[in-house]
Parts: structure tokens; C-alpha cells; sequence
């Protein structure tokens, strides 16, 4: 395992988390990338790049050969050690749990050794510095937490936000593992920094639409753009390959309404707004410049 990786980029940043064995829906952001302008080395995955989905193989496969900078998420952690289980931090006993077990084993079966290496030797953050390289945002990106892998935060999670800022350093952090896209500028004792999630692209994001969310970061000269983008794909074909897989069906059904089968994980009030549709949203976040203190 590395732990940290240094990438300077210019900008734009594609950001996006949780392939989850989508291989639909990674062929669709791909393709987007490519209508954008965007390459690969300019693009960011935030981990778990197996789950739910019913082509672990050709996900993978098709993220290394694109090349995509991937941040080790609990999943690669897991898999490429030889756990016995996700890591996903759910409740021993909870549906989730017991659901889990099924698509791991799975995913562990369908990859090979060389594969599970790969992904052992993922690293824990990767820095980046967005903009021009003296003066840039410079931001830390993660799976969950900066000290734990599997730390969920969503957008609810209040106290631990800043207490991960100020572990990471830097003008913020990139995050994943909570599955919801969303950005917050997070004041505390040491200056304000950015959490960003982009969301994933694997699963919908509980909004009651099939739809699944990355997002694109753009430097400039007082701050960051960021923009939260929805991402349509053959959902049906997506479903389709996790039942042909013996997973789960839950996880189909969640490909198909936009719902999660449970979402005991997260803080009251973000299950207050399960299925109501997530809008895009272009922000342009400036913060102080104390933020890197």
C-alpha cells in the first residue's frame, strides 16, 4: 500500500466515487469524459470500485486501462488483503450486513490475484494541488476518513467534518463512502475548508431517480467551481447483469427506483430526504485564505 500519491492538475477535475461493479454506468462516465475534453489523468475515482454490481471484473479492467488515479477504498483494503468481509462499517447483523456478504464473496471470486495486489498497493490519500501549482487549491483526497478508511460523513455529519479538516490539512478534502454528492465549507478553530463528495456512479443516490452523480472541479483565481452533475445510463442492462449474477436483488430494485434497500447509516436528517430528487448545482466556493493554515 502507498500511502499518499502528489498530482498536480490544471484543471478541470472529473471526481467520481463508487464504481461498485457498475460497468454500465463507468462506460457512460467515460464516454462523457471524453465529450468533455476530459482524460483520464484528469479524473479522480474515491474507491470501492466492486460492490453491489454485477461485473467486478470488467470494472476494473476498465478503470486501469484508462488509467484513472483510484484512491483505495474499504473494498480494495478489504479485498486486497484477503478479509473475510467489506469493511463497509455497517451494523453486524443489519440487512446491509447481510447483504454485504453476498456481493463480496462474489467480487472476491471473480478477481484474480493480480488484481487483488493491484489493489493493495492503492493509496490511502492522494494530494492534489488544482490550479497553478505555487498557488493552487490544494486538497486531500480520501475513501471515508483521513484516519479511517470506512468513516461514514454525510452531508448531516456535523462534529467529525472538522476534525478530519484539520488531520487532512491543506484547503480541504475530497471524501467518499457515503454514496450522496454534496459540498460544504466547513468552519473551524484553524480556518474554513472544503468537504467534497461527489457522490458515486454505481448505485443512485437515494433520490427516488435512477440517475447516479459525479462532479467537475474548476480552478480559478479567487476559489473553486464545483459542479455537481447527474449522470443517465442503461440502468436496466445494469440490473440486469446483478440478477443474472445472483446478487442480491434489493440492489436491482435500487438500480431501477433510485432507493436504497435501507439507510440505517445515515444521520436523521438526511434519511428525511430519501426520495426527493437531487438537483444539479454549479457552486463557486472562495474561503479564506487561513484555510491552509
Amino acid at each position: 500500500m502507498t500511502d499518499t500519491l502528489h498530482f498536480d492538475i490544471p484543471g478541470p477535475l472529473l471526481v467520481f466515487g463508487g464504481p461498485y461493479g457498475n460497468l454500465q454506468a463507468v462506460e457512460a462516465l467515460l464516454a462523457e469524459a471524453g465529450q468533455l475534453g476530459i482524460a483520464p489523468e484528469s479524473m479522480l475515482c474515491t474507491g470501492d470500485l466492486v460492490a453491489y454490481g454485477g461485473d467486478p471484473k470488467a470494472t476494473v479492467a476498465l478503470i486501469r486501462d484508462a488509467g484513472i488515479p483510484v484512491v483505495m477504498g474499504n473494498c480494495e483494503e478489504q479485498l486486497g488483503s484477503g478479509a473475510e468481509d467489506c469493511g463497509c462499517g455497517y451494523a453486524e447483523g443489519s440487512s446491509c450486513d447481510l447483504m454485504a456478504a453476498r456481493w463480496y464473496r462474489y467480487a472476491s471470486e471473480q478477481l484474480d490475484a493480480e488484481t487483488k495486489a493491484w489493489m493493495a498497493r492503492l493509496p490511502r490519500h492522494i494530494a492534489l494541488t488544482l490550479g497553478s501549482a505555487g498557488g493552487g487549491v490544494r486538497l486531500t483526497a480520501i475513501h471515508g476518513g483521513v484516519d479511517l478508511i470506512n468513516r461514514f460523513v454525510f452531508p448531516a455529519t456535523a462534529a467529525e467534518k472538522a476534525e478530519q479538516l484539520a488531520l487532512a490539512g491543506g484547503d480541504g478534502v475530497i471524501g467518499g463512502h457515503a454514496g450522496l454528492p454534496f459540498s460544504e465549507i466547513v468552519r473551524g478553530h484553524r480556518g474554513s475548508r472544503l468537504w467534497h463528495n461527489a457522490g458515486v456512479i454505481g448505485l443512485p443516490a437515494n433520490d427516488g431517480t435512477p440517475r447516479v452523480w459525479y462532479s467537475l472541479l474548476r480552478p480559478g483565481p479567487t476559489g473553486l467551481e464545483i459542479e455537481h452533475r447527474p449522470l443517465t445510463y442503461d440502468h436496466a442492462a445494469a440490473a440486469a447483469a446483478l440478477r443474472a449474477a445472483g446478487l442480491p436483488a434489493a440492489y436491482a430494485e435500487t438500480l431501477e427506483n433510485g432507493l436504497w434497500p435501507t439507510d440505517d447509516v445515515m444521520p436523521a436528517a438526511d434519511r428525511a430526504r430519501r426520495g426527493r430528487a437531487i438537483q444539479p448545482v454549479k457552486l463557486v466556493f472562495t474561503w479564506p485564505s487561513d484555510a491552509a493554515a
